[in-house]
């Protein structure tokens, strides 16, 4: 089993339904899925982990990210490297080491060239066992 950690940005009327349709055509791992607010955009993003052998491709708007356990930070690997390129005066360093205590919380996204930090907080825990 290969599992990937999933983002799927929806609208907060749309929470239970994007949730019934994660739970019927995914094999969601641990049978959570985190519903965080971001607090910056207004915005509510689904994030949970999926076994990705089983997959048939992603959710409608939704994103592959990685996580930063111990600062709780998500990010995209577009999103780190614009980050290192933009505090190492433009030098992508693969080597670089990011201070993820000063992205605590957060969420870090692309739009273009541009980096997005989305400061985000947990809004709710959705245990698949228990929903109904």
């Amino acid at each position: 089993m290969k599992s990937k950690l999933l983002c799927t940005f929806v609208q907060k009327n749309q929470i239970e339904e994007r949730i019934e349709e994660i739970r019927d055509d995914y094999v969601v791992l641990f049978s959570r899925i985190f519903i965080l607010y971001g607090q910056t955009t207004g915005g509510y993003m689904l994030t949970y982990s999926v076994d990705s052998s089983l997959m048939n491709g992603l959710p409608p708007s939704s994103i592959t990210v990685h996580r930063k356990k111990e600062t709780n930070t998500l990010y995209t690997i577009n999103a780190l490297n614009t980050l290192i390129k933009e505090v190492n005066n433009g030098v992508l360093d693969r080597e670089y080491q990011v201070d993820w205590t000063q992205y605590r919380n957060n969420i870090l996204l692309t739009k273009g060239p541009e980096l997005r930090v989305i400061r985000t907080k947990l809004y709710d825990i959705v245990d698949l066992g228990e929903f109904e």
